[in-house]
């Protein structure tokens, strides 16, 4: 499971933070939103991979779909970033920190084929969906409504994205 590397918290010489929500729970919140944001960022980079490597008969669609979701990913990052440093706290940005934070694994360094590349995405959409949800609790217990509301988002899309995927590996 995911473990971390660094400390999170703010500089000792800022300014104090006094949003109504007590500082044991932002460091709590914000520590779940690095795995949220590493998870997404790990994922982003899988989907770009299949994005470039993808082959066969559905390629074009694959190709397509693929770069939707990378693009949707992207965009995700920033926010989510933001509102760790919304809590007071830094936000990871190295490779390091997100391979510790994670709970996906590494794209395969060997292209998988195509169906398999949707298997994987899958299996990284629904991660990425337990991770967002299993910040509810300290987001609900703090009254945190913006950390509830991007955690409300994001699981639409992975849910959604998931969904989608899932579909393309019905036998027919």
């Amino acid at each position: 499971m995911a473990k971390t590397t660094k400390n999170t918290t703010a500089h000792s010489h800022s300014v104090a933070i006094n949003i109504g929500i007590k500082d044991s729970d932002r460091a709590a919140i914000a520590q779940g939103l690095s795995r949220l944001l590493a998870d997404t960022t790990t994922l982003y980079l899988t989907t770009h991979n299949f994005h470039w490597n993808v082959t066969g008969p559905m390629f074009n669609t694959l190709h397509t779909m693929f770069e939707g979701q990378y693009t949707e990913l992207w965009n995700a990052i920033d926010p989510i970033a933001e509102r760790i440093r919304s809590l007071g706290h830094f936000a990871p940005g190295s490779y390091a920190e997100f391979a510790a934070l994670t709970s996906l694994d590494d794209a395969p360094q060997q292209p998988p084929a195509a169906l398999e590349m949707v298997r994987i995405l899958v299996e990284g959409h629904e991660a990425v969906a337990r991770t967002a949800r299993e910040l509810f609790p300290l987001a609900d217990k703090a009254s945190d409504e913006p950390t509830a509301d991007l955690l409300t988002q994001r699981l639409a899309v992975h849910e959604q994205t998931a969904w989608m995927l899932r579909s393309l590996l019905v036998e027919q």
